[in-house]
């Protein structure tokens, strides 16, 4: 009788490719990818259409007497905008969440403390943005209803609002730790080349100029702080423009190879006796 030989185990005991993972992976990549344009996409939108109705963001920097009676002039469509404004800006929280994953970085620590920090910039934007749709409106109608001391409190109120909603959370804390999660993120790239090396050093030109905008917000509350009055419309639209860019990047780059997963054992081949 012959011996059960290699013929017989041809296969066995072989790595395989994991065609499950491999799979959930582009998938994973995909989302991301899609949603990093998705959100830089929606917010420009919202954003463009904010700026042109209400003067955004300049009007940030004026006072009661001029922001209350525009807004309240703007009615129910300007506080649609203003929450429209604030959502399609959440988007940007749930790429940030998956991106370690879609990089296969999961066990990277200075990423994982860099994406808590861009989701908790995110919620922290996102508060600010708000203010407009449940703070702004009852001391916009307040204000342009109210006598002259009814219109000293809701100033005083308004005040107060704008700058710890406002500049605090939502411009100074929010900006800071997106920009926190951008240069991490981007010398993670240029260091690993795990995205091409121009996406990082551009990332890293791009939350510069963009951290150079917290003059403006310091000046808020230190007068005579250094402003640069450009730094807030080229930082803050050459950042959105890398988050797309990012996002473009991250669907087009191909997949890294699967993962080899290894085929359950089998006994080996026994000979048998002839008879």
């Amino acid at each position: 009788m012959t011996t059960r030989n290699a013929a017989e185990a041809t296969g066995r005991g072989a790595a395989q490719p994991d065609m499950t993972s491999a799979s959930t992976g582009r998938g994973l990549r995909r989302a991301t990818g899609g949603l990093f344009v998705a959100s830089a996409v929606a917010f420009a939108a919202a954003a463009l259409v904010l700026s042109s109705t209400f003067n955004w963001p300049d009007v940030l920097r004026e006072p009661a007497s001029v922001v209350l009676p525009a807004f309240a002039g703007g009615g129910t469509s300007l506080v649609w905008t203003w929450f429209a404004t604030s959502w399609t800006y959440a988007i940007l929280a749930v790429p940030i969440l998956l991106l370690p994953a879609a990089l296969g970085r999961r066990d990277d620590l200075a990423l994982r403390v860099a994406t808590y920090a861009g989701a908790t910039s995110v919620v922290l934007a996102l508060t600010g943005f708000l203010r407009w749709v449940f703070v702004v409106p009852p001391l916009a109608r307040s204000y342009v209803t109210g006598n002259a001391a009814t219109r000293a409190a809701v100033d005083a109120a308004w005040t107060a609002q704008h700058q710890y909603g406002g500049a605090l959370l939502g411009e100074h804390l929010g900006q800071l730790l997106a920009i926190g999660w951008s240069v991490t993120l981007c010398v993670i790239i240029v260091r690993t080349r795990v995205l091409p090396r121009w996406l990082g050093v551009t990332g890293l030109a791009v939350s510069a100029l963009y951290l150079l905008n917290q003059g403006d917000i310091l000046a808020t509350a230190i007068p005579g702080f250094p402003v640069w009055d450009l730094a807030g419309p080229i930082g803050s639209t050459g950042w959105g423009i890398w988050v797309a860019a990012l996002g473009v990047t991250i669907l087009l780059r191909p997949a890294p190879p699967a993962p080899l997963r290894p085929a359950p054992a089998t006994q080996p081949a026994t000979a048998e006796p002839r008879s």
